[in-house]
């Protein structure tokens, strides 16, 4: 359906850019075509523009209207809309390619085909359906493959459609066939959003919740190192013994008075070191999930392909014992991936800038170090990792920049637009300008998942979404009813 006519203005049709008069109606980011003599040129709407000859020259309009007492004179019929395209290639042969000449003024501007549109943007038919793209009738199949495979972050403020977006792409995962390939999903639920997965009649059967407080794992699984990584400020006289009597004792399962004994007995000449060292390891018993032989979840049961598994961190308070399970999980299932001893998987980590922050200490950065390193080295062993926080700039610069896809909602804070621009290579200035604007449900895609930023219309969820905690006006009237509940029965009872 025609659109418009390329117009020559100054500077334009170039190889870059040309203009054209609305016919119709058109819109900003809209993808459009037109013949071309390398084949069909392709483009989108950077800009849409409204010009009226009549209203050009202030003084002319001033005093024709002053003296001329033509009031009804057809002003309205001198106005035209004239959109700026910005040209991305020519499509010839079922291939893209660079435009080396400009298109011929008077040539006929159309929306852009539905096939090469999809073809454009790197979309598949067994892609994750995770909406339409803007302005246009097409679904928006990501591939799997290059979404996850070299890891990617969804980033928006507070309210913007995060965890709907989560969701979505969850639902993609859970339902596809065994022989498109599936992956095995990890997530760490921070606020309990994730836990209707388990209560939908579908995804239901597919799905695990554990609750934080029943994570548990038995001291024999954990290695010497990995109890330095949790208390970093150990000496290293303090470390040497920690190392021995860990060694002495993993032969069998033991407790943790087996541990304490195990340091006592160590032969160490000063008693400040291991009194010391017993200090620091009483912290962690107070976290309560190290056992003697308990262990839950079971990873190498517990992760399946197709299935999702939630750990359920709402009811932990301590920011700390929340990076530490992070820490521990996510070391296992990495280690596991690489001796092929579960399925290749995604962990999907909410509120990420609280476990791979820029700047902390290492005390209080216990899970950083892993994140890292799943994020540099993951894609080769199959284990990808998806980061989703509101406060990019309080994220982790290395772990950010290896996640080649950024999903992208509404985000107005000027530090974390920066941060955001500067970790991402795909992202420019037309982007940037388009993310303070964006509404709750729409998102930007850009980096390794498509061959070109693309935004996109997110689909409304297929599983009923069970957030933890009544809304707010509910909460308010129970508290009062309560309230009101529990002094009439004093009084009754006095």
């Amino acid at each position: 359906m025609g659109l418009g006519t390329i117009i020559a203005t100054e500077g334009s049709p170039s190889t870059s850019e040309f203009s054209f008069v609305l016919h119709s109606d058109v819109k900003k980011g809209q993808y459009v075509q037109a013949e071309h003599r390398q084949g069909m040129l392709f483009g989108y709407v950077s800009e849409i523009c409204k010009s009226n000859r009549y209203f050009e020259r202030a003084e002319s309009v001033a005093e024709f209207e002053k003296n001329s007492g033509m009031k009804n004179f057809p002003s309205d019929s001198w106005e035209y809309v004239v959109g700026l395209v910005k040209i991305l290639g020519v499509y010839n042969s079922g291939r893209f390619e660079r435009a080396f000449s400009p298109p011929s003024p008077g040539l006929k501007v159309a929306n852009a085909d539905s096939e090469i549109l999809r073809t454009f943007l790197g979309f598949t038919d067994d892609g994750l359906d995770i909406g339409t793209i803007e302005h246009h009738d097409v679904p928006a199949k990501i591939s799997m493959t290059r979404l996850l495979q070299k890891h990617f972050a969804i980033l928006a403020m507070s309210g913007a459609g995060k965890s709907h977006l989560s969701g979505v792409i969850l639902e993609e995962l859970l339902d596809r066939k065994k022989e498109d390939g599936r992956v095995a999903v990890v997530v760490i639920d921070i606020h309990g959003e994730y836990s209707g997965f388990a209560h939908d009649p579908k995804y239901g059967p597919l799905t695990k919740v554990i609750a934080g407080k029943e994570i548990c794992i038995p001291l024999k699984k954990i290695s010497p190192e990995l109890f330095c990584e949790w208390i970093p400020n150990l000496s290293v006289p303090q470390r040497d013994v920690l190392r021995h009597a860990v060694s002495a004792l993993r032969k069998d399962n033991f407790n943790f008075h087996q541990l304490l004994a195990a340091i006592d007995e160590a032969g160490v000449s000063s008693d400040s070191v291991t009194r010391a060292l017993k200090r620091s390891l009483m912290e962690l018993r107070r976290y309560r999930f190290l056992s003697k032989t308990r262990e839950n979840p079971r990873l190498l049961s517990d992760v399946k392909p197709g299935n999702l598994l939630v750990l359920d961190f709402s009811e932990i308070d301590s920011l700390r014992k929340k990076q530490i399970l992070v820490s521990l999980v996510a070391r296992r299932l990495f280690r596991l991936r690489k001796q092929s001893k579960i399925p290749p998987f995604l962990l999907l980590i909410e509120e990420a800038h609280n476990f791979a922050r820029e700047k902390a200490e290492e005390r209080e950065a216990v899970s950083r170090s892993i994140i890292e390193t799943i994020a540099r080295e993951g894609r080769k062993f199959g284990a990808s990792i998806c980061l989703v926080s509101q406060r990019p700039v309080n994220l982790s610069t290395t772990a950010l920049s290896q996640c080649n896809s950024h999903v992208i909602l509404r985000v107005t804070n000027p530090n974390d637009l920066d941060h955001i621009q500067m970790s991402s290579e795909g992202i420019d200035s037309r982007v940037v300008k388009s993310i303070t604007g964006l509404k709750v449900g729409e998102a930007i895609f850009v980096g390794e998942a498509v061959n070109y930023p693309v935004f996109i219309s997110v689909r409304d969820r297929k599983s009923e979404k069970r957030e933890k905690g009544a809304p707010l006006h509910r909460q308010a009237i129970d508290f009062e009813q309560a309230k009101e509940k529990k002094e009439k029965g004093a009084e009754a009872f006095l």
